[in-house]
């Protein structure tokens, strides 16, 4: 969340919006989720299956064994009009008091609701907190998308959309046509009794840096809203086809990089301030990898899309061999690199990028559990960042970047890390947190940014969507449920506050806002997820059997 003033360039939006599954094998479950009161349909060629599989741990004796208790029954679809649970029983009292806390956000552009702001924020100083950025309201349009309320999110795919088409400039800079804007406002004139929208584009952010993932998440909305509705022809709009073809160009732009990762400046992500993540973060390399398999089943197949198609292929297949090549991590893996051989050349070289072993951090060895694994949180020149990022992990998972061994391996690390990743509230947005001349280096003195607080190692309760997605696909539940109780001890009762602060997350942040949407809509997705799985078909993707896959040892740890 951006924390800059609203001080924001005024542009007029005069264009009214225009009117424009998951496939969940239940054949070997007792009974099948009712529909929404739209009909779902089958709306692309690939299907993203999802198996009701059971919770493999291991015994003393290294052999692998079923755990009953994580084989889940989907139950039927759940609404905040109903006031009773589907399941039978009556809802945790949180979830009728988030719908309602999350209706309450809602913001309406000449009549029709266009989004969701930021947070109820009752203070004096509101900062940017009443804008719908797009990253945040990514979690309010998935919930209103399993309540079988798709108006909201079509009229802010439309709406973001056209700012879309707006000159972008900072300091005189013209920034790339096909950069989303971080957020938007509704600003009411009550004397001409009319409504325009303005945008940020990046000009009023921290740091003054342009949103990387605002173009990514929009991608992967529309391919959202096109799942649950069964309705392809919002996607097939010339506006829509132009909108994914400019973000595109802008990532598959040919340059000097040598890697098929997206280069980044600090500030482009929800870390949006300094914290070491310049490079390659795994955030925006797995929402990359995400946005283009998404725009592969949503590009048309006409002359423009086909090119665009071919080169978004070939980029798939470099990218999952370089992220899954180079920026994963388990325990052999992490005994190479203890072992690298330093200033190799040729292309014989195993320390490709040079990584001086000495710069491996104390406590990775730690952290590192006898079974698990995750992707770094960044991969350059001389440079491995071992902190572990939640949203890039799950993200990996719910994309198939991660390969099965690898999503499986991630859900070890963090069962194996609960205390270190979980604690008092998940979810930890990174570990470990950097502290110390480390912290006053690499943030630059951030007085927000201080150990175990705010991206630096802080909680955000928005994280528990994606977890709990990701944990669905791999089919273990189980560790989605517990963190969901972990949260609904305390969540609502210090009133949804935006972040925690803590080495476990014990306290409510030192600057955190109250009431904060997206920390509302995350547990009301985890929830309705958790209640009827098929509505993780529209966040997820299959394993694409066809991708290139790099040879890649499994780490010694796994046992078939």
């Amino acid at each position: 969340m951006s924390t800059a003033s609203a001080d924001l360039t005024q542009n007029n939006d005069n264009v009214k919006s225009s009117d424009c599954e998951n496939d969940f094998d239940f054949s070997k479950l007792p009974h099948k989720p009712r529909n929404l009161n739209m009909e779902r349909q089958r709306s692309f060629d690939e299907r993203s299956l999802v198996e009701a599989s059971p919770r493999y741990t291991w015994a003393e004796n290294g052999q692998r064994h079923i755990d009953n208790e994580s084989v889940f029954s989907p139950s039927r679809r759940s609404s905040f009009n109903t006031p009773r649970s589907l399941y039978g029983f009556e809802p945790h009292p949180m979830f009728a008091e988030a719908w309602e806390s999350l209706r309450k956000t809602m913001v309406y552009f000449r009549g029709r609701p266009v989004g969701t702001i930021a947070a109820l924020d009752n203070s004096d100083e509101k900062l940017n907190y009443d804008q719908v950025f797009v990253r945040d309201f990514v979690p309010s349009a998935l919930a209103f998308l399993m309540n079988g309320e798709p108006e909201i999110v079509k009229n802010f795919l439309l709406k973001t959309l056209r700012l879309q088409s707006w000159e972008k400039k900072i300091d005189r800079f013209q920034l790339g046509e096909g950069v989303m804007p971080a957020s938007f406002k509704v600003l009411h004139d009550p004397i001409r009794n009319t409504e325009t929208l303005m945008a940020d584009f990046g000009e009023s952010a921290i740091g003054r840096v342009a949103p990387v993932d605002s173009g990514f998440w929009w991608i992967i909305l529309l391919r959202a809203y096109t799942k649950s509705t069964g309705d392809s022809s919002l996607a097939e709009t010339p506006d829509c086809q132009k909108g994914m073809r400019l973000i595109l160009a802008l990532c598959l732009s040919e340059g000097f990089d040598t890697f098929p990762t997206l280069l980044c400046a600090d500030g482009c992500s929800m870390i949006d301030r300094r914290m070491g993540v310049y490079g390659y973060p795994i955030e925006i390399q797995a929402l990359f990898f995400m946005a283009l398999r998404c725009a592969l089943v949503l590009l048309k197949q006409d002359a423009q899309g086909k090119e665009l198609i071919d080169r978004i292929t070939k980029r798939l297949h470099a990218l999952s061999f370089h992220m899954r090549s180079y920026f994963w991590l388990d325990l052999k893996q992490l005994n190479d690199i203890y072992r690298y051989k330093t200033e190799e050349y040729s292309h014989t070289a195993v320390n490709k990028f040079n990584v001086i072993p000495d710069s491996l951090p104390e406590w990775v060895f730690d952290f590192m559990p006898t079974f698990g694994g995750y992707f770094l949180g960044n991969v350059g020149p001389s440079n491995m960042d071992f902190r572990w990022f939640c949203l890039g992990n799950c993200i990996a998972i719910l994309s198939s970047l991660a390969t099965p061994e690898q999503s499986m391996a991630i859900m070890d690390l963090i069962e194996a890390r609960w205390e270190e990743l979980v604690g008092d509230m998940p979810l930890k947005v990174c570990y470990p947190a950097i502290e110390s001349h480390d912290w006053r280096i690499i943030t630059g003195c951030d007085p927000k940014n201080t150990r175990w607080s705010y991206h630096n190692g802080g909680s955000w309760p928005v994280l528990l969507w994606l977890l709990t997605a990701a944990c669905i696909k791999v089919g273990r539940p189980q560790i989605a449920r517990r963190a969901i109780e972990v949260a609904e001890l305390r969540l609502a009762k210090d009133g949804w506050p935006e972040y925690y602060d803590g080495k476990s997350g014990r306290y409510v942040g030192k600057q955190a806002r109250k009431h904060q949407t997206w920390s509302v809509a995350g547990y009301l997705v985890a929830k309705m997820m958790l209640e009827d799985p098929s509505h993780l078909g529209m966040i997820s993707l299959e394993e694409d059997r066809q991708m290139m896959k790099p040879a890649v040892k499994r780490s010694s740890s796994w046992t078939c």
